[in-house]
């Protein structure tokens, strides 16, 4: 049977796939309906040191390709997370990622540094790129400030993989990459969602309450495969940074059309509303794409996308 197992910076994950933050709660929510053995990793929910109520509802729209959210990083906060979900946590079957959110370099240090000493959580993923709170951009927009958090982080982290989320929302990623990769970030996880905005025609107003959004879903899919590949390609592979890819993938082919512009793991997110099992699916669906292309690993897919005017290469698949 072909290995679906990937290395991303030290963190060996069995396979590929994993949830999107946000999407699937802290731990055990999506047990019903997927198997969570069978995923490379879990995502939590973003965290923060102090608890949020988050935004105002209306907070979650759909939209013809996908929905738009205002969550506004609602969580319990640091103390309570400790106290309630890192119990849960510990009784997962797959590897957990921990993602933080913060207002200030304070916010982001103080909880990532609680997470080291954690062994339940297998990685950090730094959310800096979060379009529904109003000062979620602050770090995510700017590459100088970005590279002083990453570095800042990864000194209060020393003993776990350091993921950064790069926002979308910006006029060149391949800046905030290299800003991420030069402050020390182990691994890249993009795209996050897109800012937008829902307008309720019969009331003239917008339809969420904090009027724009994070867009997400399938509308979304060839921007972020279009970044991802920019982004493989100009900064992370000459770095040797491995990339978690997401946005918009819903079925195995949107993964491996990830794989191939240079993502070495994929994150699902709005399709688990969906379809709860998807990861699962995209999982198998993955490795039967493998076995009857002759792939006996998954490494040697990853990037293996052919751009006019790059130099051939032989491979073992059409």
């Amino acid at each position: 049977m072909p290995d679906p197992s990937i290395n991303l910076a030290g963190f060996k994950l069995a396979n590929p796939v994993m949830t999107c933050s946000g999407t699937s709660g802290y731990a055990f929510e999506y047990a019903d309906f997927m198997d969570l053995s069978r995923l490379g990793a879990f995502v939590t929910k973003s965290i923060t040191r102090e608890e949020r109520a988050g935004n105002e509802p209306t907070r979650i729209v759909e939209t013809r390709a996908g929905m738009l959210n205002a969550i506004g990083l609602a969580n319990v906060g640091l103390d309570r997370f400790l106290a309630e979900k890192v119990p849960l946590i510990r009784k997962m079957p797959c590897p957990v990622i921990v993602n933080v959110a913060g207002h200030s370099y304070g916010d982001y240090c103080e909880t990532c540094a609680a997470m080291n000493d954690l062994d339940c959580v297998g990685a950090v993923e730094l959310n800096v790129s979060c379009p529904n709170v109003k000062d979620g951009l602050t770090f995510g927009t700017h590459p100088g400030r970005l590279k002083e958090l990453t570095g800042m982080v990864k000194k209060v982290l020393p003993s776990k993989p350091l993921i950064v989320k790069l926002s979308p929302n910006v006029d060149d990623i391949t800046q905030t990459a290299r800003a991420t990769i030069d402050g020390g970030a182990d691994i890249i996880s993009m795209i996050n969602t897109f800012t937008a905005m829902a307008i309720d025609i019969h009331k003239k107003r917008p339809r969420l309450a904090n009027v724009t959004g994070g867009l997400s879903g399938p509308a979304i899919k060839p921007i972020a495969l279009h970044m991802i590949s920019r982004v493989y390609r100009s900064v992370a592979k000459s770095a040797g940074v491995p990339i978690i890819g997401m946005g918009g993938i819903q079925f195995w082919t949107d993964a491996v059309e990830f794989l191939l512009a240079g993502a070495s793991a994929v994150g699902v997110g709005t399709a688990l509303f969906v379809d709860p099992a998807a990861p699962n699916k995209i999982l198998q669906g993955i490795v039967d794409y493998m076995q009857k292309t002759g792939i006996d690993h998954l490494q040697d897919i990853i990037g293996a996308l052919q751009l006019p005017g790059d130099q051939p290469q032989s491979a073992p698949y059409p």
